[in-house]
């Protein structure tokens, strides 16, 4: 019984690993990408603006579809790293991309207009679905 308990454990440690760091990649992808955008996503969501929810959900959950592929593609902790790190890259240029074919997307998504919001959360959404794809062997 006893041994049986330590096998289904063994893998414990790297859960720890690749868990704790995959939270901490989303604590860096959440502040820069918030210090990035020219609008205080935080405080925009505070005050109740829905715009502001809906991209930075999409641009969340853009980065975290190929993260979660680089963790269950990856040969190893540093190429999960190294992976991870270039799904956070693509999605800011998802961000800087959108934002210089649609010129008026950030002051869109200051006055809560969900039209604009929602086009850039599914872009992110698309590309990160597309970037995981691509992270295969």
């Amino acid at each position: 019984m006893q041994g049986k308990l330590l096998d289904s454990l063994s893998g414990l440690l790297g859960f720890c690993g690749y868990f704790g760091a995959a939270l901490g990649f989303v604590a860096v992808f959440c502040i820069i990408y918030c210090a990035m955008t020219p609008y205080n996503e935080l405080k925009l969501i505070r005050e109740g603006k829905t715009s502001a929810a809906i991209s930075f959900g999409g641009a969340l959950t853009g980065f975290i579809l190929p993260l979660y592929s680089a963790i269950t593609h990856s040969v190893g902790f540093i190429d999960m790293l190294i992976w991870a790190v270039i799904a956070m890259l693509v999605q800011f240029a998802v961000f800087g991309t959108v934002r210089l074919v649609f010129r008026d997307l950030v002051r869109e998504i200051e006055n809560n207009h969900i039209a604009a919001a929602t086009l850039l959360a599914f872009c992110s959404i698309s590309i990160g679905i597309l970037n995981a794809a691509c992270m295969t062997y």
